[in-house]
């Protein structure tokens, strides 16, 4: 199963390139393997992120893909106070082609071949059942049955959740959210678990997602507005929960939002970092992806260590009290919520760096 790693010189002038330790291509024509596994730092420990399965315009966007988003598990890991590294995996789905236990397998080979370096989970496009599959022919793999927790989303969705209480309170006043008007960019495993919490706990929901058939369940379940996918954002809400796909947060989204806060389960939502500025001089208070959305990597981290239930959901629900600090600190300091937790991510390597150099 060929594992092919991409050269420094290959990838130095890429945007997305930020000092990644490894990146290669892993490919098994047989099984209709194609894609990118990409390790940007193991500073803390061996790198772990998902598996995320897309049907890719191209070559180069999942390569941009798979770059940013292990860049963001390193910041997310170190946030969260594991001792992991951050890295991932993207598989380009052709057209038409199907998933099958064949090519999650030989994605499993890809993986131990690179000796630990890169434990992978579920992401987008993944479940437990594909996860099992790849534990086929590796050990290092999380979200299995075996593995403790078969399905992290939950957790994920409740550290969005109590990242959501924080931010309200943060910018209202209150952790109520009685008559909170929310819009749900994206009702997939999180999402839909998110907006269910939300109306469980008194929210009005604005909802949007590209299944019609999810969108009518949750205008039965909930008494949700379905809105479209292109205009979910600019809707007149409270809080705007963007739990889809990346990049949403942009110069051209960023002018038309309407809501107080940003706050939702989206890995790399800001499309570039000028982006962190633009929510704050439009007065947004916005909750960094990263540090909202670790739930499931929290839980997958305690649960191959052996911790308990209860304290997975108490480390999970400090994601609360870790942005309530990052919300207080960006005031202090006049500078926006993103900066401060790549500061806080950037603290935690460097004092482990310098220990490890001390030693």
């Amino acid at each position: 199963m060929p594992v092919i790693a991409l050269s420094e010189a290959e990838l130095a002038s890429h945007p997305a390139f930020e000092g990644h330790e490894e990146v290669v291509r892993i490919e098994d024509e047989a099984a209709g393997l194609a894609g990118y596994i990409a390790i940007h730092d193991t500073t803390l420990g061996p790198s772990l992120g998902g598996c995320r399965v897309w049907r890719y315009a191209d070559e180069g966007a999942a390569l941009e893909d798979v770059l940013r988003l292990s860049r963001g598990m390193t910041y997310k890991n170190a946030l969260a106070g594991l001792n992991l590294g951050g890295g991932k995996a993207v598989i380009i789905l052709a057209p038409g082609a199907p998933k099958t236990p064949a090519l999650f397998e030989a994605f499993g080979a890809a993986i131990e071949e690179l000796a630990g370096r890169y434990i992978t989970a579920e992401d987008v496009g993944t479940s437990p059942a594909d996860m099992a599959d790849v534990a086929r022919a590796t050990k290092h793999v999380r979200g299995t049955p075996a593995s403790g927790v078969a399905d992290p989303s939950p957790y994920t969705a409740l550290g969005v959740f109590h990242g959501i209480l924080a931010a309200v309170e943060y910018r209202f006043g209150s952790s109520s959210l009685e008559g909170i008007r929310v819009a749900v960019q994206g009702l997939g495993h999180v999402g839909w678990r998110v907006a269910e919490k939300l109306h469980e706990a008194g929210a009005d929901l604005l909802v949007s997602d590209i299944d019609a058939k999810t969108l009518a369940r949750a205008e039965e379940a909930w008494g949700a507005l379905a809105v479209p996918v292109t205009e979910i954002h600019a809707a007149p809400v409270d809080l705007f929960a963007p739990c889809a796909l990346g990049a949403g947060l942009n110069r051209t989204t960023i002018p038309q939002i309407r809501a107080a806060i940003v706050a939702g389960a989206a890995n790399n939502q800001l499309a570039e970092a000028d982006d962190a500025t633009r929510l704050r001089e439009r007065g947004i208070l916005y909750a960094p992806d990263y540090a909202i959305n670790a739930g499931g990597v929290v839980a997958l981290a305690l649960a191959g260590a052996g911790r308990s239930q209860t304290e997975m959901r108490d480390k999970v629900e400090a994601i609360g009290s870790t942005l309530a600090s990052i919300f207080a600190r960006a005031a202090e300091e006049r500078t926006t919520t993103a900066a401060i937790a790549d500061q806080l991510a950037e603290e935690r390597l460097t004092a482990v760096k310098r220990r490890s150099q001390a030693a």
